[in-house]
């Protein structure tokens, strides 16, 4: 991690990165497992972090929010979800078609992340010309 103002957003939009695919492999790996008796879907809490870390900053600005969090401190954080929840008698809880749709959700989150960290930097070039 750079550690400097101007890389405050990149910072932060890595860190969404990192748990974007964090969720992609919890999720592939439910999927993986569909058939797997008593197995229970993982997922990836990253949002509520990212949310807490932000706080209500009701008289800052999003710059002076972003630049206040220390990521180090902000992290994925892998779940068992529905733990005594059962779709099937086997004990297993994923639903392939549900997960199917949160892959794909998942996914456009990623890229969108990616091409706003490639735009902070095409900024950050555009200011250094």
């Amino acid at each position: 991690m750079i550690q400097t103002n101007v890389f405050d957003y990149i910072n932060v939009l890595d860190k969404a990165a990192d748990a974007s695919w964090l969720r992609n492999e919890a999720i592939s790996n439910n999927i993986a497992n569909v058939d797997t008796p008593y197995y229970k879907r993982q997922d990836v809490s990253f949002e509520n972090e990212l949310k807490k870390a932000l706080g209500s900053g009701l008289n800052k600005s999003m710059d002076e929010r972003v630049s206040s969090i220390k990521t180090s401190e902000l992290q994925a954080r892998p779940y068992t979800d529905y733990e005594s929840y059962s779709y099937r008698l086997d004990g297993n809880n994923v639903d392939v078609e549900n997960e199917n749709v949160m892959l794909a959700e998942n996914q456009l989150k990623y890229q969108g992340l990616l091409t706003s960290i490639n735009q902070e930097f095409t900024n950050l070039q555009t200011v250094i010309k």
